[in-house]
């Protein structure tokens, strides 16, 4: 309901947007604490000691601090010899990322923990406020608030917002 609200309210918008191969963008409301415990929860749960992954499915939600994410799959990536510290997190299908007012849509996401980056790939829908990008991979940095888009990017940014 949110993602087809935001692209009814990005199309009649009025306002042109410009197609570029690759644009970036302050996100500074995306910003998150990467250091704050990752908390999982989801329908079931399968654990592959002999390769250090966790895979969830139905229902994912994953949070950390503010940060909230959620997707029909998350397969979690341990880091080689620690299984109390995650390395990457690799999300599928209906993936949502909420932190605050600002949201993101995709097909899929990969956060890479230690960096605090997140790519997003597959008809990603970024928003915050009422600025809206999109692209066919967006990546965040949840360290310093940016983001960058590449593919067919499109935005629609509301004159005197951040």
């Amino acid at each position: 309901m949110m993602r087809r609200a935001t692209i009814f309210a990005f199309l009649m918008s009025g306002l042109t947007a410009l197609p570029v191969a690759a644009q970036t963008v302050a996100f500074g409301g995306m910003k998150a604490d990467t250091s704050a415990p990752v908390e999982l929860a989801a329908d079931n749960l399968t654990v592959n000691q002999s390769n250090g992954q966790a895979e969830f499915t139905g229902n994912v939600r994953i949070g950390q601090g503010q940060m909230k994410l959620s997707a029909d799959k998350v397969v979690v990536q341990y880091v080689q010899g620690d299984t109390k510290k995650i390395d990457n997190l690799e999300a599928t299908g209906n993936v949502t990322l909420v932190n605050g007012a600002d949201a993101a849509e995709a097909q899929q996401a990969t956060y890479e923990v230690s960096s605090g980056n997140i790519t997003l790939i597959g008809d990603v829908l970024l928003t915050q406020g009422e600025n809206v990008m999109s692209g066919d991979k967006i990546l965040v940095n949840l360290a310093d608030g940016t983001a960058q888009a590449s593919g067919r990017v499109r935005s629609v940014l509301q004159p005197g917002s951040n």
